[in-house]
């Protein structure tokens, strides 16, 4: 299970290379998808971001992401790790000591992931201003349609 919306018709004409059949024009570009969407989940940025910069333990994750749940910090974390972006390390003291540590992919990543929470953050005020501009001049008609309010 990954976290994202992933029941997003793809087109084949749209993603089929020149040379390429479409069912393997289709499989790699559902594959980059699903890269995309892993990294990029809601948790997974933060504890890619964390993780790089030094190992960290479970409940060190838990209290620095806000409003994670175990559930999907575990999860989340489980995923990380199957692509290749985290290690576990499980050490045998009681009780247990598990710590989680960016692999180098990851680390490459990093770079990445900072410009786009940069990003995020030098636009925050102009994204709500957009979203208040947009609620306040639209509205939903009862056919589903929506309707542009004028003064």
């Amino acid at each position: 299970m990954f976290q994202g919306h992933n029941d997003v018709p793809v087109q084949v004409d749209a993603v089929a290379a020149e040379g390429d059949s479409p069912d393997s024009s289709l499989d790699q570009a559902c594959s980059v998808l699903t890269v995309l969407n892993r990294v990029s989940g809601k948790w997974a940025i933060g504890i890619l971001l964390l993780t790089t910069r030094r190992p960290m333990r479970f409940t060190e994750l838990e209290r620095e992401i806000d409003g994670v749940s175990r559930r999907m910090l575990t999860l989340t974390l489980r995923n990380l790790e199957r692509d290749g972006l985290l290690t576990r390390t499980v050490y045998p003291t009681v009780p247990p000591k598990t710590e989680y540590e960016a692999t180098p992919m990851a680390r490459e990543l990093y770079q990445t992931l900072l410009a786009l929470t940069d990003w995020a953050d030098r636009h925050r005020d102009a994204i709500a201003a957009a979203h208040e501009t947009y609620d306040e001049q639209s509205t939903v008609a009862p056919s589903g349609a929506r309707m542009q309010l004028r003064e």
